[in-house]
């Protein structure tokens, strides 16, 4: 059998293996592949077939790293798709001179800091989790 159809192969194998984990490294690795296959195709020695399949699938890879969806700039401790706690509200009866408090949320004590402005004393009442930092609730004014 032809060395091409090895790399195809292996292309169409690793696109199938890619339909399932859906990451598109996979794919790109599968890219890599055929383009190895084309250069068996055209009658490059194995070397250069190597390195095509390196050099397809560390470009691919580049490219990936720099235009991926899920590297997105939002910061997971403020990010509601991450943290389902984020824009709930809490009940914050005393305040401390640090601006800080102690909240019972979900049936548990946790830490609480206000997240207003400097000039603006917190005061008692109701406040919507605008970030979660560690076991801190970073509170603000609803609105």
């Amino acid at each position: 059998m032809q060395d091409y159809w090895w790399w195809w192969g292996l292309a169409v194998l690793f696109g199938v293996v890619e339909m399932v984990t859906g990451t598109l490294y996979l794919l790109v690795l599968g890219i890599g592949f055929a383009a190895a296959g084309l250069v068996a195709f055209v009658g490059g020695a194995f070397a250069l077939q190597l390195v095509a399949a390196a050099g397809f699938s560390f470009l691919g890879w580049l490219l990936l790293r720099r235009f991926s969806p899920r590297r997105a700039r939002v910061s997971a401790h403020g990010n509601r798709d991450v943290l389902l706690d984020i824009g709930e509200r809490v009940r914050i009866d005393r305040w401390q001179s640090d601006r800080r408090a102690e909240v019972i949320y979900r049936g548990a004590a946790w830490s609480a800091e206000f997240a207003g402005d400097d000039k603006l004393e917190p005061e008692p009442g109701d406040y919507v989790i605008r970030r979660i930092e560690g076991n801190r609730l970073i509170v603000g004014r609803p609105g």
